[in-house]
């Protein structure tokens, strides 16, 4: 995923007196003082509020906090995840963290993970769903779900244009999930007001193994803290949080004996080798070109750049992925001996689909990476198209670039979702505290790829592939349902990338029916195109009182 998630760095102030060291000396007033380690307890703030959903107004408690988890392997014996509530503190304020809640363990890493909840007033905590969100990156906080989809308040933006700068406009989110479910939307380690401690934190949680493991202990956790254990249960996932999901949930269910209703993906990617922003890194794998094609097809279709426009987007890409999976999948697996006929033939069939040029798609050798396609679309007014939302279009920085080196769609929002978030967690929320909320991290120098697939003894070395973990959930859970929702201009995780994987997987072919699919006329953030967010939202709440398995009928209406 791009850096389209901002950096936001918080530097805790500590006030160093002068005054007699031990040796009865004063303190040189040059020395720096120890890094100031962050204050390891949970804490929760609450407070009521009101959405209105379809009309119909809809009371609930909103608590933002923190939890503690730790890595693998740690002893909990006679001590908590968890300490008594506390009010949330800057970094260094607070005195040393060893007590039995907390932290402050020199020798156990651990990880303060931030989240808002969201619980509907007047209904029992048992017979009321609860699903739990995370955005991806990996590295990324949950603002964008947040604040963009399915909170009770939305940041206004821009449809697929650059939202003009502040004062940014809060409202009341009609499409908010409250109508269907209790909402936790949680932070990755180290995003949002979460902080890590200890001997090696990064290796301890920036993982694909270690993640899933530190939001398995964040759910268990939370599900005792608040007494959901007998609530319907379900995931959601963006972008990398859709491979978190795949691991999250069979180890939920096969380590924690967490019984899920129900997992929602959103922009999906299973496996790292279908990404087609890496393809030549790795020649000889051909099938992420085939993935990506109707994202291209539809981007051309967006933009008109195609030499034919048909009038309906979703039969001309049934045409597309038929192309895609017959004729040009052959064509690429022939390589070099692919005659200059049909290569003339393939090249003039993608400039039917793409809209690039015959000459260009050649010299290409029929191969075309996300980025150098969204440089190339509309290179002739020296523009190029978003990543994660093909809609948008912004100047290129170097016309002469084979890529794009950057996406649109960051200028498009990012200050935004920012402002608009830390306005409303500290003025509506009331979270008193003077840390900065860290809305991405850079995590990729320390990511650790390697992981484990299900009845494997040992990590896989390449990059990861979890197909094998969302068919093992679906095996050893028969009656759990999951849902596809992907968008038509997406060239991060493309749409049909999602379709191949999930028709991949490795199960009885009975459990296909528990899929169900769904496209948009949006990108990577479906949510940020109106239309397409009403239909997310419909269909998400749809899924969910289809498998809530709810006795209360009474809650349904509301």
């Amino acid at each position: 995923m791009t850096h389209r998630f901002r950096l936001l760095l918080g530097a805790a102030c500590l006030a160093v007196p002068l005054s007699l060291s031990a040796s009865g000396f004063a303190a040189d007033p040059h020395d720096k003082p120890a890094p100031a380690k962050p204050d390891m307890h949970g804490d929760a703030v609450t407070s009521d509020g009101t959405v209105t959903i379809g009309g119909v107004p809809v009371g609930y408690q909103a608590v933002v906090g923190t939890l503690v988890v730790h890595p693998k392997g740690w002893d909990d014996s006679g001590s908590s995840s968890d300490a008594p509530a506390q009010p949330a503190v800057e970094p260094g304020n607070a005195s040393d963290n060893k007590s039995a809640g907390g932290g402050g363990h020199d020798k156990d890493a651990e990880a303060k993970m931030s989240f808002v909840a969201y619980f509907k007033h007047g209904v029992a905590p048992g017979s009321r769903p609860i699903t739990f969100l995370y955005n991806g990156g990996p590295g990324s906080s949950t603002v964008w779900l947040h604040m963009g989809a399915f909170g009770p308040k939305r940041v206004v933006t821009a449809n697929a244009a650059v939202t003009p700068p502040a004062p940014f406009e809060l409202v009341n989110n009609n499409e908010s999930l409250l109508d269907a479910s209790d909402l936790v939307f949680i932070d990755a380690p180290g995003t949002g007001f979460g902080r890590l401690e200890g001997k090696d934190k990064e290796k301890a949680f920036w993982g694909t193994d270690q993640d899933a493991y530190a939001f398995s202990q964040f759910i268990v956790s939370f599900l005792t803290k608040y007494n959901r254990w007998n609530s319907p249960k379900f995931l959601m996932g963006e972008s990398y949080g859709t491979m978190r999901s795949a691991v999250l949930s069979n180890m939920l269910e096969q380590n924690e004996g967490v019984g899920l209703n129900g997992v929602i993906l959103l922009s999906q990617i299973f496996d790292y080798a279908n990404s087609v922003d890496t393809s030549k890194s790795f020649p000889g794998e051909d099938m992420s070109y085939v993935l990506a094609l109707p994202s291209y097809a539809a981007t051309a279709w967006y933009h008109h750049k195609l030499p034919n426009q048909p009038a309906d987007l979703p039969s001309f890409l049934k045409e597309v992925e038929q192309f895609a999976t017959t004729d040009y999948l052959t064509a690429l697996a022939q390589g070099s001996a692919l005659d200059d006929a049909r290569r003339d033939e393939i090249a003039n069939k993608l400039h039917a689909y793409t809209g690039l040029p015959v000459d260009y798609i050649k010299r290409a050798d029929l191969r075309i990476e996300g980025d150098e396609f969204a440089h190339e679309l509309l290179i002739d007014q020296g523009d190029i198209t978003g990543r994660l939302d093909s809609r948008y279009q912004g100047p290129s920085m170097n016309p002469l670039d084979s890529g794009a080196s950057y996406d649109p769609l960051d200028a498009g929002i990012d200050a935004a979702f920012t402002a608009g978030f830390n306005d409303y967690v500290r003025n509506t929320l009331h979270y008193n505290t003077n840390l900065k909320y860290k809305t991405e991290i850079d995590v990729f120098k320390d990511w650790d790829n390697k992981h484990q697939p299900p009845g494997e003894s040992s990590p896989e070395p390449a990059l990861p592939n979890v197909l094998q973990d969302m068919a093992t959930a679906m095996k050893f859970n028969p009656t759990l349902k999951v849902q596809l929702n992907a968008g038509y201009f997406d060239l991060g995780t493309p749409f049909y990338e999602g379709i191949y994987e999930m028709q991949h997987l490795p199960m009885p072919r009975r459990l296909e029916s528990n899929i169900e699919f769904h496209q948009y006329t949006s990108g990577h953030m479906v949510y940020l195109n109106d239309a397409a967010r009403k239909q997310l939202h419909d269909n998400v709440a749809n899924f969910i009182r289809a498998n809530d398995h709810e006795p209360a009928a009474s809650d349904k209406t509301h």
